[in-house]
């Protein structure tokens, strides 16, 4: 399962003031990879919110990832499959739906803060970026 996939703390990180951490996304974002419209949506909504992005600003940032990452649909399918995993793991639903998205896009490292470094899930294995690249 070649890949990789991107949670939405790491384009928090990378759209964030701090250098330290948008350096480590951006590195884990120039490897590549992919990321869904969950994920859009999340940045989305914590660019509005808590980082004071207008809309427009959103609008073009989520341009620009999405000219970089390719993005995966959400279907009922991979909710079927978070859901699962979420019971399996104890996995928040939210972070059950990212795993179970990065399995569907035949991923196999996932790029995110919000689980545990090192863990593995079904082949997919979880990746922080800011103690890999810092």
């Amino acid at each position: 399962m070649p890949g990789n996939f991107h949670d939405t703390n790491v384009l928090i990180y990378l759209a964030s003031g701090d250098p330290a951490k948008a350096d480590a996304a951006e590195r884990a974002v120039a490897m590549g990879g992919s990321i869904s419209v969950q994920v859009l949506n999340e940045f989305a909504h914590v660019a509005w919110r808590k980082l004071g992005f207008s809309w427009d600003e959103v609008q073009s940032f989520l341009a620009t990832i999405r000219g970089v990452l390719d993005v995966l649909p959400l279907t009922a399918a991979v909710h079927d499959e978070g859901l699962l995993l979420a019971a399996r793991y104890q996995l928040s639903v939210y972070d059950a739906m990212i795993v179970a998205a990065a399995l569907s896009g035949e991923c196999d490292v996932l790029f995110s803060e919000d689980l545990q470094d090192g863990m593995a899930i079904n082949g997919l294995t979880v990746f922080n970026p800011l103690k890999r690249f810092a």
